[in-house]
């Protein structure tokens, strides 16, 4: 799956204009938060958790329009709670938005 930046810089741009310094920090703090619902959801220990992480991450790629990571969000919510597959692929996607 790839990764088309466009709407990600475009949220960026409609938010803060043309700074830079700013559209680097609030990528920044997108994939950090990010990967840390990706660990939240490695470590889930109930399928309940899995959701909840997954719910969140799917939020967060919904408040910047990165629709990949949207779909695989989905796709955790789906499919088995703990797949790695579906874990590999999130992290993935969100390295390819750092």
């Amino acid at each position: 799956m790839s990764f088309d930046s466009g709407p990600l810089d475009r949220y960026l741009s409609a938010a803060i204009g043309d700074d830079a310094a700013m559209a680097m920090d609030l990528r920044s703090a997108l994939t950090g938060s990010a990967r840390d619902l990706a660990d939240l959801m490695r470590r889930a220990r109930c399928d309940a958790n899995w959701e909840m992480a997954a719910l969140r991450l799917k939020s967060l790629a919904a408040t910047f329009g990165i629709i990949s990571l949207i779909q695989l969000a989905e796709d955790a919510m789906a499919g088995a709670p703990g797949d790695p597959a579906v874990l590999r692929q999130i992290n993935q996607a969100i390295d390819d938005i750092a």
